[in-house]
């Protein structure tokens, strides 16, 4: 059974691949695709078929996908560019005869006002219309998106967001990565199956109070209005539209949205999703050893 990761040059399909072989997979049946080839080079030295491609060039992406029984088609970077990139990767996955596409979406795609939402919304349409096969892994928050912070919040003191009380079902990319690994290697794939993806869930409130825990100093949540959060993230150097995009997710948060129940991922990966208590104080741990004596 061939399989191809699309995006394998990025952090998320990487994980993939990385998961694919520890599950078992022969590394002669896995195929890395990706924009700057370098990057996987570590998985071409363990055997895995490593081919340039970019969601961009047609001919190219038919080409790299032509014959694979199974397509991680891994979400675009590129906000605001993903529906056209996605356009052309499906396009080129049913002309290919895929097997099965498996698209990396967001929570609740199909009702979230999220403006992150709406291209992968899109992109699932897609997909159906394509008449492919298919199974939508709908991944919630990464952790990551939090723990590079964790030096900001210990400067300033504050975990600052328009969250409110809402929770959100966060999981490591890797954890994201192993049940994506998980689906394309299952004997028993369901077509036209979706799994909404999250870990244990939390408040920002939590998160603060879990950095404050783990590195005893004073850390609280500032809860702020989107538009005065938004002010606060350009302050910071964020471009207007990331900075609209992130006030955004956080209203998103408030709402439910990013909240899921964690059955679907400890299925998937056959054990519990890790905690966000437990990443933060991995991170933690890891800043202080960083740290001159």
């Amino acid at each position: 059974m061939t399989i191809v990761v699309t995006g394998a040059t990025g952090q998320l399909g990487h994980l993939v691949v990385e998961h694919l072989l520890r599950r078992g997979a022969d590394p002669q049946d896995v195929v890395a695709t990706g924009r700057d080839v370098t990057k996987a080079a570590d998985l071409e030295q363990r055997g895995v078929r490593v081919e340039q491609a970019d969601y961009s060039d047609a001919a190219r992406m038919r080409a790299v996908l032509e014959g694979a029984d199974r397509v991680l088609l891994v979400s675009g970077s590129e906000v605001g560019q993903r529906v056209p990139q996605h356009t052309t990767a499906v396009e080129a996955a049913r002309d290919a005869g895929v097997g099965l596409l498996v698209y990396t979406s967001i929570t609740h795609a199909d009702s979230s006002p999220m403006q992150l939402a709406q291209e992968h919304r899109a992109t699932e349409q897609l997909v159906r219309d394509a008449g492919l096969p298919w199974v939508f892994l709908r991944n919630g928050w990464y952790l990551e998106n939090y723990t590079p912070q964790i030096p900001t919040y210990l400067e300033t003191g504050a975990v600052v967001g328009a969250a409110g009380d809402g929770k959100v079902s966060g999981a490591t990319r890797s954890d994201y990565a192993d049940a994506a690994a998980a689906v394309l290697l299952a004997d028993d794939v369901t077509p036209g199956t979706v799994h909404e993806l999250g870990g244990p869930a939390f408040t920002l409130a939590d998160l603060a109070a879990t950095v404050a825990d783990a590195s005893g100093s004073q850390v609280v949540y500032r809860d702020l209005p989107p538009a005065e959060l938004t002010s606060v993230l350009e302050g910071a150097g964020l471009p207007a539209p990331v900075a609209s995009m992130l006030a955004d997710s956080d209203e998103g948060i408030a709402r439910g949205d990013l909240e899921v129940p964690t059955a679907d991922l400890e299925r998937l990966i056959g054990r519990r999703p890790e905690a966000m208590e437990d990443v933060v104080r991995a991170a933690v741990a890891a800043l202080r050893a960083a740290s001159p004596a």
